[in-house]
């Protein structure tokens, strides 16, 4: 009922607050999320259909199973749940959705309703961030634009409050959609946890403008630079996530009295062309371009559903079909071939050595997508660098494994430093 409050674990939906709360700490969920999250709790006894709940929660509106599936997603985040692992909100294959755990209800009216929430607990160890983060969310976020110098509008946005934290754009972005989408919104949430998180899709990409006039790695250099002036930013950390990482090893080289320490996540030096040292690799590498040719442009579901296996090789069937449909809404088919055409040529090995700042090394031992080798020779390149070997083969880490509470606290320790 409305204003009732359900604990179950650690957690607390007071629905008078219309809040969910982890040891006493607000967790944000987006409202549709919570409302689903509110009613598979208050018909626990039961296994929900998937009628019922477009029913009951989205009422008159009509939107597709799509939009349940993302509901119910970030429902599951906020509570610590995965598509893997529903020790709360449980798939009954077929039929429906089941909430799982036992439910203490205090009802609208009991004065242990309105008592005091309890305190929150000092976060240690991996459970030291909430799944769905309290940083803030997507309602607290601040998206705005500037220009590049050829006129391509570039979003950016800041989240959180405490130092700043740049993170160097990287393909497959979307500054809005990432919050209820699993391949982004943990690293949204951990990132942002007090400090100030400031990122932007780059050009081609997410709000930023499709259709540019130039599609070069120089560009992307000198976005990020257009970024930094308009926020406002002095001296910083920068973290740079895959080809992301090539861009902020270039940005640091440009600009050594702006940037603090750099993190690399993922990242290379050289492409998949300029790396390759045989005609064997060669020909991979061509026919690794080929296949995103022919797949993006025509949209060919088993393309991206094997490039969505290069990047989550580890991921569940519905973090699998997630990351296909985020493929499609955050850039064009044509620019999907632009962008992969481009990360194949990069090269930052000649310039990595002039980087000035300390520098920490974060790559899955196991990346499909980006091998280990990658991240050894920029730890060789780089003089002031040390590298960290995680635990998985994902090449983004999801919310779920072990190596995800391992990478927030090796980025804490280190800009604590």
């Amino acid at each position: 009922m409305a204003g009732d409050t359900y604990r179950f674990g650690e957690y607390e939906l007071d629905m008078a607050r219309y809040e969910l709360r982890r040891a006493g700490t607000p967790v944000h969920v987006e409202p549709r999320a919570l409302d689903l999250l509110h009613y598979l709790i208050e018909h626990r006894d039961q296994v929900v259909t998937k009628n019922e709940l477009l029913d009951k929660v989205w009422g008159d509106r009509f939107v597709s199973e799509a939009a349940l599936t993302t509901g119910l997603r970030t429902a599951r985040i906020a509570v610590g749940d995965t598509g893997r692992h529903q020790r709360l909100i449980r798939t009954v294959h077929r039929r429906g959705y089941q909430f799982a755990a036992p439910v203490t209800v205090t009802r609208a009216g009991d004065p242990a309703a309105a008592g005091p929430a309890p305190a929150a607990r000092p976060p240690t160890g991996s459970d030291r961030r909430a799944p769905a983060g309290e940083a803030g969310g997507a309602d607290h976020q601040v998206v705005r634009f500037c220009r590049a110098d050829d006129g391509t509008r570039i979003a950016y946005a800041t989240v959180g409050s405490g130092p700043p934290l740049l993170k160097a754009a990287n393909w497959m972005t979307h500054l809005d959609l990432e919050w209820t989408t699993p391949v982004w919104s943990h690293w949204l949430n951990g990132l942002a946890r007090d400090r100030q998180l400031v990122r932007y899709d780059e050009r081609g990409c997410g709000l930023s403008d499709w259709d540019v006039p130039s599609f070069s790695f120089d560009d992307w250099v000198d976005d990020l630079d257009t970024v930094v002036e308009a926020v406002g930013l002095d001296r910083f950390p920068l973290l740079g996530v895959s080809q992301g990482g090539a861009v902020a090893v270039a940005y640091a080289v440009r600009r050594p009295e702006r940037v603090s320490r750099l993190i690399l996540a993922g990242a290379y030096a050289r492409g998949r062309q300029v790396r390759a040292r045989c005609q064997a690799e060669r020909d991979e590498a061509a026919l690794d371009l080929n296949l995103a040719r022919v797949g993006w442009a025509h949209q060919d579901p088993s393309f991206l559903g094997v490039f969505a296996a290069q990047f989550l090789p580890e991921g569940t069937p519905e973090e699998l079909e997630e990351f296909i449909s985020f493929q499609r809404r955050t850039t064009s088919a044509a620019n999907g071939v632009r962008f992969l055409e481009e990360f194949a040529r990069i090269d930052v090995s000649d310039i990595a050595h002039r980087v000035q700042c300390p520098t920490l090394i974060l790559h899955c031992r196991d990346d499909v997508r980006v091998p280990t080798s990658q991240a050894s020779e920029l730890a060789t390149l780089i003089p002031d660098s040390q590298l960290v070997l995680l635990d998985s083969r994902n090449h983004l880490l999801t919310a779920s494994e072990p190596a995800w509470p391992e990478f927030l606290d090796q980025i804490d320790a280190f800009l604590a430093e």
